[in-house]
């Protein structure tokens, strides 16, 4: 059996969430899963280790409301994926208010009963 050691608990995102790139208004990929400290992304574009970023995605609330999550973020790693034109991205978030993160926690807390 094999045990996760991360410090935040992660969550598989069971719908496409589209990742967008403030500085290029361009979708860059979507969220593969979710922590407060940080994100997988399945890219769509290329990216660039060891650079920030300025993302926005939307997580639902209680209402079934899309609500905005912007973070800044640092692209820790990247791998090629399975299908061409993909790529894996390691994201550890820098930055994100106050309540955004309360939400996000309240998401990756919620577990997939949730959605």
């Amino acid at each position: 059996m094999m045990r996760e050691f991360r410090r935040a608990r992660r969550r598989n995102v069971p719908k496409p969430v589209a990742v967008f790139d403030l500085m290029t208004e361009q979708v860059i990929g979507r969220v593969g899963n979710l922590s407060e400290s940080g994100m997988l992304l399945v890219a769509t574009e290329p990216v660039v280790d060891d650079a920030l970023y300025q993302l926005r995605f939307h997580l639902r609330d209680e209402r079934g409301q899309d609500v905005p999550i912007d973070v800044g973020a640092h692209l820790v790693w990247s791998a090629a994926a399975n299908t061409p034109g993909q790529a894996f991205a390691g994201l550890r978030f820098l930055t994100i208010n106050r309540e955004p993160l309360e939400r996000l926690r309240q998401w990756v807390n919620a577990g997939p009963e949730a959605e």
